[in-house]
């Protein structure tokens, strides 16, 4: 049985669910088996808090672990029967030992828990709830979780990637054309089995940050160096989108900061529609120092002086 999944992640049983996702993909990242190969340890301590993430990442499995209804195997708890109360489905007369004398009151044959509760569980005998092996007694695996680092083009365009459980399993996941930071894909059937079939694994997006792109208010932007002369007199230069470059033109006049709409070029919604892209011009000087263009600004400054307004 695995440990108390709080403790497993180091966090109170009054931790909030932000409080328990940070905890997880800190451990996570610490232990993960791509940053710790051949480390048997970490391996283990990653399956550890993923099983426990299992538990308290999910609202309603942390609920009935707090309520004592699962373990922290997310396995349903069976209650054992009281010996002749109100609510014993079998009869005042039915304790709650190995063997138990007969229903009703009088001598009957003994019955043996062990076999009452095979036949409940499912020994091809009907069960509860009429019908088929386990009845209403028969809980499904466990769901698995993993964390999924995307590029920002994967999260645009889609694509496959490999994803690596805490069970040392592996597979390749699709991922969809306009991917969400925080979207969690499910895999049906992917997770750890039991009586009433695999649970499924729940995978979490990440979108790694990008060198060149940065999303703004849905938007996506980048900065864009651009020359004094071209600032000054307009002029076209080569532009970075995610989907490769393009010539943009920049217009007479323009100032750092100014911002060029590149339209459809941005980040993808849902349904694959794709938002703007921003270039925000950056005048910028040589790396190294130019006598040409000092002089031109020397003589420059002496007979037109202004002020910048400030912005």
């Amino acid at each position: 049985m695995a440990r108390d999944p709080y403790l497993e992640l180091g966090v109170s049983r009054t931790a909030s669910a932000a409080e328990i996702r940070k905890a997880f993909h800190k451990l996570a990242k610490q232990h993960h088996p791509d940053a710790n190969k051949g480390d048997k340890k970490s391996e283990e301590k990653f399956k550890q808090v993923s099983a426990a993430f299992d538990i308290l990442g999910d609202a309603d499995k942390r609920k009935k672990f707090d309520a004592g209804e699962i373990d922290a195997d997310g396995r349903e708890t069976m209650r054992g029967f009281g010996g002749g109360g109100g609510g014993n489905p079998f009869g005042a007369g039915f304790g709650g030992r190995g063997r138990a004398g007969g229903m009703g009151g009088g001598e009957g044959p003994e019955i043996d828990l062990n076999d009452l509760f095979g036949d409940i569980l499912g020994r091809n005998r009907g069960g509860f709830g009429g019908g088929g092996a386990g009845g209403g007694f028969s809980p499904k695996g466990a769901d698995v979780r993993a964390r999924l680092d995307i590029d920002l083009e994967e999260a645009i365009k889609g694509g496959k990637k490999r994803v690596a459980f805490s069970d040392g399993r592996t597979i390749d996941v699709t991922i969809p054309t306009g991917a969400q930071e925080g979207q969690t894909l499910r895999l049906k059937g992917q997770g750890s089995p039991g009586r009433g079939g695999q649970g499924d694994a729940l995978i979490e997006l990440a979108i790694k940050p990008h060198p060149i792109y940065r999303p703004e208010n849905g938007a996506l932007v980048m900065d864009l160096p651009i020359t004094v002369p071209d600032a000054v007199l307009g002029g076209k230069v080569e532009a970075p989108t995610p989907d490769g470059p393009v010539t943009l033109s920049i217009p007479k006049g323009s100032n750092s900061g100014a911002k060029l709409r590149l339209k459809g070029r941005g980040l993808a919604d849902a349904k694959g529609h794709r938002g703007d892209l921003f270039a925000r011009l950056v005048v910028t000087l040589p790396d190294t120092p130019d006598a040409e263009l000092e002089k031109f600004a020397e003589t420059w400054r002496e007979k037109r002086p202004y002020a910048p307004k400030r912005r």
